[in-house]
């Protein structure tokens, strides 16, 4: 089969009119400027599947009313990301589906999917584990999840200061990428984290005075070795990066370590494991609470969500 004619990337965002969704649209209009991309702003119906014993699945078409409220919000989102943004370009789209199987459908490998916490669908009660863990979990493409402030506004828009957790994962190491060339869009500050827990199943003050070296050295000087590999391996296909960049090694838990050196950030990048369709809503520990509890927008980059596919 042919391929496709060459995808120019957009900026994909889900609006459903709700405070939640106007922060996300906000900060997706921010970015698709700095990318110059296509704004798409979608807006989920989430009609019923029909099933015909004599054909396949249909859903219900929408009412006119039910039309009409959808192109209320799509008009009012597209209005207030060109309020924003002058300088956006911006495409509407009005889906069927409901909104993680939407976003999901309306984007491909080099896109972005931006969504706020809560309020994506037909459901007001919708809450992060469900629509946006769906999407962060099983998105051909990376998934900026975007907190407000309350008052419909994200805390920032801007990428000045993003923050990335690591380890010795593959994942970390995807995750670091992105890290850099979304900190490399504006020239800012890159921060990486890389915490340890250092177990005791002994006496760690007998231990040393035995002439054994404290774990805790040891895991620093690991730490030190693991961070600058990374870094090194990542910058060195990105020669024209102009960021700066500061690593942070701590013993700490990972979700604590990442937030704490984000709390004066733009962003967070966390890596997921995503897995199939039953188990791509788990997104790991460390990255759920980082989706829980952060208050910056978190970039999360799926399982192969970097690469083009088959």
């Amino acid at each position: 089969m042919a391929k496709n004619h060459e995808h120019t990337p957009r900026v994909v965002v889900g609006v459903d009119g709700s405070d939640h969704s106007r922060a996300a649209l906000e900060w997706a209009a921010a970015e698709a400027v700095r990318r110059g991309a296509v704004l798409r702003i979608v807006h989920s119906l989430g009609m019923p599947l029909v099933v015909s014993a004599y054909g396949g699945p249909t859903r219900f078409q929408p009412t006119d009313e039910i039309s009409g409220q959808a192109t209320s919000v799509l008009t009012e989102a597209r209005k207030h990301a060109v309020e924003q943004q002058p300088d956006a370009e911006t495409e509407t789209v009005t889906a069927m589906e409901e909104a993680s199987l939407a976003l999901i459908r309306q984007s491909r490998p080099h896109d972005l999917i931006v969504l706020g916490t809560r309020g994506l669908g037909s459901i007001a009660a919708l809450f992060v584990g469900s629509v946006s863990v769906r999407v962060a979990a099983q998105a051909p493409c990376p998934v900026v999840v975007v907190p407000h402030e309350g008052n419909g506004h994200p805390a920032t828009t801007s990428l000045d200061r993003v923050v990335v957790g690591v380890d010795s994962s593959y994942n970390a190491r995807r995750a670091l990428g992105l890290a850099v060339d979304m900190t490399a869009e504006n020239e800012g500050d890159l921060v990486v984290v890389n915490s340890w827990e250092v177990p005791y199943p002994y006496d760690p003050v007998a231990m040393t005075a035995a002439g054994f070296q404290p774990q805790e050295n040891v895991f620093e000087k690991q730490s030190e070795e693991l961070v600058s590999e990374l870094l090194s391996d990542v910058l060195e296909d990105r020669d024209d990066v102009n960021i700066e960049v500061r690593a942070v090694r701590t013993q700490s838990n990972p979700v604590d370590a990442v937030l704490r050196a984000a709390e004066d950030a733009d962003a967070i990048v966390v890596g997921s494991r995503g897995r199939g369709t039953v188990r791509g809503l788990l997104l790991g520990s460390v990255s759920q609470g980082i989706l829980h509890r952060s208050r910056v927008p978190v970039i999360v980059l799926p399982k192969h969500g970097d690469e083009d596919e088959d």
